[in-house]
């Protein structure tokens, strides 16, 4: 969903780098830009992407994000046994 500028060149003279970038472009665009995405592919992506909510995905990173360090931080879980004490 961001754009992002990706790394075309490095080019090192003594100590000193030079580094040249494309222009911000969304992962989106990137695909639709490219050769090898053919019509009936971008077209689906397209669709997909209409259908996207960023915020409603990030929220609901967020919650699972929190939901999993409750449940690496719970004290039940430590004392849980990982591996059954019958296949030892």
């Amino acid at each position: 969903f961001y754009p992002q500028q990706k790394l075309l060149s490095k080019v090192r003279t003594g100590a000193k780098v030079t580094k040249k970038y494309d222009p911000a472009q969304t992962p989106m665009v990137r695909a639709n830009d490219h050769h090898a995405v053919t019509a009936a592919n971008k077209a689906r992506l397209t669709e997909r992407y209409a259908d996207l909510n960023p915020a409603a995905i990030q929220r609901q990173i967020q919650d699972l994000s929190m939901q999993l360090l409750a449940v690496a931080t719970s004290k039940g879980a430590a004392a849980a046994d990982p591996i059954p004490s019958a296949h030892r």
